[in-house]
Parts: structure tokens; sequence; C-alpha cells
């Protein structure tokens, strides 16, 4: 797992860890969602944090916006779930949300002024698309428009096998 923090932080002689009040990992269903979940965990137990877990499932434009999705709303409230477990094994409660939205990036974006967040933790996988990683649409939606600190944590990359 890959962390991108400011340049104040990988500084040498930085000792501090961030402190955050409310933070906000958006979960998707990626490997890297657990990576960032137990981040969010470890700065919650030194700065006092709440830790919120929100699930977003896009609804398509051809659907009233309320659209009863029971596949995507299991599939979420599984995610949700397991995130739950993951704030228990850490000994952190996660407070968890299933949404529905139009656009996933301005959902997080809302949640983030909505409850105060003053940090978002998204994981995202290694993908590369047209032979260039690619971070795809909602990350840098969040990137641009979120007005707290916003940290990604990439999966490794897997290397192939070397010939030795």
């Amino acid at each position: 797992m890959q962390c991108y923090t400011t340049a104040a932080e990988r500084q040498p002689g930085f000792r501090g860890m961030i402190h955050a009040s409310r933070i906000l990992v958006p979960i998707k269903g990626n490997p890297s969602d657990v990576e960032g979940l137990e981040l969010a965990c470890e700065i919650a137990r030194k700065s006092k944090a709440q830790v919120f877990a929100i699930h977003v499932i896009e609804v398509k434009r051809t659907l009233p916006l309320d659209a009863e999705l029971q596949d995507e709303a299991e599939r979420g409230e599984d995610l949700l779930n397991q995130a739950e477990q993951v704030g228990e094994r850490q000994g952190v409660t996660i407070h968890t949300d299933l949404l529905q939205a139009r656009d996933v990036g301005s959902a997080i974006v809302d949640e983030v002024l909505e409850r105060g967040i003053d940090l978002v933790i998204v994981g995202i996988v290694f993908k590369k698309r047209f032979g260039e990683f690619d971070l795809g649409v909602t990350l840098p939606y969040v990137l641009k428009h979120a007005p707290c600190r916003v940290w990604v944590c990439r999966q490794a990359i897997a290397t192939p096998p070397s010939g030795r």
C-alpha cells in the first residue's frame, strides 16, 4: 500500500501523526478498502476521531434516484458490514451509510461537507488504461472538490516473478 501525504509529512524529522476528528473512507469493494479502513482506524485511535465508511450506489439516469436496486443494496450492505468488522478488529467504531446517487464523486464530496469531514482516505487498485496508470473518474473529482485533506492508498503493483 502506498499512501500519498503532504510534502511536510514526507520531510525528514516529521514525527507527527495527522490529527483528524472525522475521517471518511469510501468503500467500493476493492482489497485496498481494508487497508484504507485500517489506516483510518489507526489514526482514529491516536486522535480519538470518528470514522465513517460509505458505499455509494451509482444510479443510472434512466432510473429514478430512489429506485429499488436490491442486488446493489445487498452488496453495499455486505461491504459495509465488512467495514464494521475491520473496525471491531481494530477497536474502533465505524459508522456506515449506504447512499444512492447519480455520481459517486459528488456524493463523496457532499458527505464531506455534510459531516464536517477533515480527512478522506480513498483506496484504489493499480489499473492501466491504454497502457497508462488510470485514476478513474471518481478520485480526480474528489481530489479537485473536497475541501479537506485527501489521502490516496494505492494497492501495490504486482511485479512479475524474476527469471532466477
